[in-house]
């Protein structure tokens, strides 16, 4: 699993103190506020408020169905939740009875929350005295386009905050996939079908909306993170916004589309929403298989082969609802150590975004052609042309992102502007290729005559 650490936003950088000839001495390390772990764990207990409010109200209304599957969706990412923090920490090898206790009773992130708030003011307490246990962390910087090793001494105070971070986000990441994703989609189900919105269960639709964009754009963070483990990825507040807004507009559609196209064909629409899933789900098992590499052994260590494999179910399945909904921005690759394919794939993005750009179509001419006008007081097909609008313009700022705003854009071998180039220029001489064909057969008749 790799681990990001907190270095200096401009680190100075002082070639009298370099340890080898190419490798430069960095300034340690800075800890800075955990904003992030205490936004994950407001998300996920308000998420978890609304939930079980919203499972209160269905249950006094006697609407079961509504309140079995939202309680359903909540308990299931709850449930993953906590095991997540538990396998990042490594709990069960340590004798921490509290903090198992409230992982039990689905408060794991709020003892881990002030865990990281205790290790952070301590520190600060501690700023300027050296720490007695240090280690060294190199990582490659890209310093005015030149490739530059760097080399920090990183506490192990600090170490621990940054494994804090570390698993806020991999926790970020299940709960906006394995709940917020469905329980967002459900609700919206449940509001266009009973043509009402009550206040409650508005607050948790928004805590799911909000929960999805930001796991969505953790996800992007760590795939950059994981790909280029070598290097210290530096994302500035333009980068971030343009990735939020790609997010947000592609998540908002797709979801909106199942909703719409779910409450057209009703039970009809299971099985095609079914099969979309299984083969996200079984793609990478097949690669496997088809490969025939063996499962790795050496994912954690002290891990049976039960171990490693339940551990690679829940890594599939969590990159199958990613997939689901938006492009997960990694290809899982079971054969391998890291469980990712750490090579750029444009094919596998290019298949994924036209794959669900067909699928979307489909589904919004469903609704158009199919959709009941009770549902919406408002013209279909002003909403089927929004939402395919909407979901191009996420592509858009994609390609603006990773064309421009990439952080390591330098490092690609190839981007969209020499994909679209070679594609122009291929069809350009093909054409001309042809175009000058008949010229060449007339000259030689004429060359006969």
């Amino acid at each position: 699993m790799d681990q990001v650490y907190e270095i200096p936003e401009e680190p100075s950088v002082d070639p009298i103190s370099s340890l080898e000839e190419d490798v430069i001495r960095g300034a340690n390390p800075r800890f800075t506020f955990p904003f992030g772990i205490l936004f994950s764990t407001f998300l996920y207990c308000g998420e978890a408020a609304s939930a079980l409010y919203m499972v209160r109200i269905y249950r006094k209304n006697s609407e079961t169905y509504w309140m079995t599957y939202t309680f359903s969706f909540f308990m299931f990412s709850s449930i993953m939740v906590q095991l997540t923090l538990i396998f990042v920490h490594r709990d069960l090898a340590k004798d921490k009875p509290l903090s198992l206790f409230m992982h039990l009773i689905l408060l794991g992130p709020v003892i881990r929350c002030l865990e990281a708030m205790i290790k952070y003011l301590t520190l600060w307490k501690k700023e300027g005295q050296e720490e007695p246990y240090v280690s060294l962390t190199r990582k490659k910087m890209l310093i005015n386009g030149e490739e530059v090793l760097i080399e920090w001494e990183v506490g192990h105070s600090v170490r621990t905050l940054a494994m804090h971070r570390n698993a806020y986000k991999r926790m970020s990441q299940i709960q906006a996939f394995l709940g917020s994703v469905p329980q967002l989609t459900y609700q919206l189900y449940v509001t266009l079908v009973s043509a009402e919105i009550p206040l409650g269960r508005a607050v948790l639709m928004v805590f799911s909306l909000i929960s999805v964009t930001y796991g969505a754009t953790l996800c992007n963070m760590l795939a950059i993170q994981i790909k280029y483990d070598e290097y210290k990825i530096r994302l500035g507040l333009l980068e971030v916004l343009c990735i939020t807004i790609w997010r947000t507009l592609e998540i908002t559609s797709r979801l909106v589309i199942l909703v719409l196209f779910s409450a057209t064909l009703k039970l009809k629409a299971v099985p095609f929403l079914l099969l979309n899933f299984l083969i996200i789900l079984f793609e990478p098992w097949v690669k496997f298989w088809r490969s025939g590499a063996q499962m790795p052994n050496n994912i954690e260590k002290n891990f049976s082969r039960v171990g490693t494999l339940v551990v690679l179910i829940s890594v599939t399945v969590l990159y199958a609802g990613i997939n689901f909904s938006c492009w997960s921005a990694l290809q899982l690759k079971l054969a391998d150590r890291d469980l990712v394919d750490k090579g750029q794939n444009w094919g596998h993005m290019g298949l994924h975004y036209s794959v669900r750009l067909v699928e979307n179509v489909i589904m919004v001419l469903v609704f158009k052609f199919f959709g009941v006008k009770v549902l919406l007081n408002y013209c279909h097909s002003l909403i089927a042309l929004q939402l395919i609008i909407a979901y191009l313009i996420s592509i858009v700022f994609m390609l603006l992102f990773f064309q421009y705003l990439h952080p390591l854009r330098s490092l690609f071998t190839h981007n969209i502007v020499d994909y679209l180039h070679c594609v122009c220029c291929h069809r350009h001489s093909r054409g001309r290729v042809e175009n000058l064909e008949p010229s060449f057969d007339a000259e030689t008749r004429q060359s006969i005559v």
